[in-house]
């Protein structure tokens, strides 16, 4: 019989623990699922074949919606892209750090992003061992500290700002805005094709790359926020649409559902879908015809009141719906309330991440997918804007208490199971569950902070009145200086 020495079996154990280790570690990877959020843009209520559409046709959503689960009372935490954003990504409402206002591009400001003090919910799943990547829009801070691979995303393909345009060749050197070259994580990229296309085609080469960890992905298409563009092939294709401008946003909607349809095939060929969480939504509602802007007028956000920037619910309440083959066995409808900030608290909790701070103010919504729980996930959700303004809202799942000084809103207060479209304002006709709702909204309201961002026109003329006044001092101070002399 051969015995090893003390420090070859003590080599041997530790080469086995190691060994085994890594199995167990690998077994966990493995069992834990990917993770996606495919966010639209500025995509109307109506405008999907399984909310009602009848002249755009998108047979992938509707597939992942027909299979999964289609959340009848699903919200985002604002009415426009930024702010909405900041909470989807943070799980925190936005009005906690101060971020209601929409950020602009300034890459020199290190002030202007989503605040370092907030940690999005892809830097708590990159902490324990998921690779993250985000493609498209970003809207959340150019200045290097504030860019995507900085806050929680190892890979990015898509743009800073808060559009880009959508045909190749359009970018140029000195452009600003939607006309800024695409990047690469921090390098600039280029894109031959349509936009939300070459979006959807990365995504897909990301995930053929993915083997043995689990992954979050963040498809965060600009579709279909203007400027509208789309291929012309596919704008004929709904040439059965008499208004230009709907046809060519039809359009949109129809390749970001093509390119959703690469990226489920992706998934299917690499046999990843079946464990695979899919959250699809919006960020807002659909553009709707408001005074200042009275040209827009393509989306349909019906039956539902107004649209982007209103918190009514054609603002807020928007196109939902979370598919995973493993855990949701059967696609159902669920009447709940359901917030983008449950995206961020189910996510860490499959995931295995963490939020020891306590943070997070959204809901798992695991076993609300496997029917173990059938109550709302909550009891009330609020929105603010502009708190000088004294713009809010305030909505449990029986009703509805707002101000926005809009035509035709004002003080509002509805009964939303009989009137979920909000078309009969009782406002002070229910005191007693008006003041309840006050009471609700009032004790949220405390913990919140005003906010610290310009908006971007304001933020605009701050500039210029800055850069114009340097300007003019130094012009002043040239002239009355006396001209030196040499000898």
């Amino acid at each position: 019989m051969k015995y090893c020495s003390s420090k070859k079996l003590t080599n041997r154990l530790m080469w086995l623990f190691s060994l085994l280790s890594l199995s167990v570690v690998n077994v966990y990877a493995d069992e834990r699922p990917n993770i996606m959020v495919i966010l639209a843009d500025d995509l109307g209520y109506r405008d999907l074949g399984y909310t009602g559409a009848e002249d755009i046709k998108t047979p992938n959503i509707d597939a992942l919606a027909h299979n999964g689960v289609v959340f009848k009372n699903g919200y985002v935490t604002h009415p426009y892209c930024g702010p909405s954003r900041a909470g989807l990504l943070t799980g925190r409402y936005q009005a906690r750090f101060g971020m209601e206002n929409n950020v602009s591009y300034s890459p020199d400001d290190k002030h202007m992003g989503l605040p370092l003090s907030e940690k999005t919910f892809a830097k708590r799943l990159q902490e324990v061992g998921y690779n993250t990547a985000i493609f498209g829009k970003w809207h959340l801070g150019g200045a290097p500290r504030f860019q995507p691979t900085k806050r929680g995303f190892d890979y990015f393909y898509g743009f800073l700002d808060g559009g880009h345009n959508y045909m190749p060749g359009e970018v140029h050197v000195g452009a600003g805005g939607y006309l800024l070259p695409i990047m690469r994580n921090t390098t600039v990229a280029e894109f031959d094709e349509y936009l939300t296309t070459a979006l959807s085609k990365d995504a897909v080469k990301y995930i053929q790359k993915q083997t043995d960890k689990p992954f979050m992905i963040y498809m965060s298409y600009n579709a279909p926020h203007t400027p509208l563009q789309a291929p012309a092939e596919t704008i004929e294709k709904y040439s059965h649409i008499e208004d230009m401008e709907r046809r060519v946003y039809a359009a949109m909607i129809d390749e970001m559902d093509q390119g959703i349809g690469l990226i489920i095939d992706a998934l299917k060929r690499t046999k990843k879908l079946d464990n695979t969480l899919i959250f699809f939504l919006s960020d807002n509602g659909g553009v709707y015809p408001e005074e200042w802007l009275p040209t827009l007028d393509w989306s349909d956000n019906s039956p539902y009141r107004r649209g982007k920037v209103a918190l009514l619910e054609g603002g807020i309440k928007v196109p939902f719906l979370a598919h995973w083959p493993n855990k949701i066995k059967q696609g159902f409808a669920f009447d709940g309330l359901v917030s983008a900030l449950d995206i961020a608290a189910t996510s860490v909790a499959i995931s295995g991440a963490s939020d020891p701070e306590g943070l997070l103010e959204g809901v798992n919504l695991l076993p609300y997918f496997t029917k173990e729980k059938t109550d709302s996930p909550h009891p009330a959700l609020f929105w603010r804007l502009e708190e000088a303004d004294h713009i809010y809202a305030v909505r449990t799942p029986e009703a509805k208490y707002m101000r926005q000084p809009l035509p035709n809103v004002g003080r509002a207060f509805f009964d939303m199971i009989n009137d979920p479209s909000e078309q009969n304002n009782i406002v002070d006709q229910m005191p007693q569950k008006q003041a309840e709702l006050a009471e609700l909204w009032n004790t949220w309201n405390s913990k919140n902070m005003n906010n610290i961002l310009y908006q971007s026109w304001e933020y605009k003329k701050a500039k210029d009145d800055f850069y114009n006044g340097l300007f003019e001092k130094n012009k002043q101070e040239a002239k009355e200086r006396e001209p030196y002399t040499i000898e």
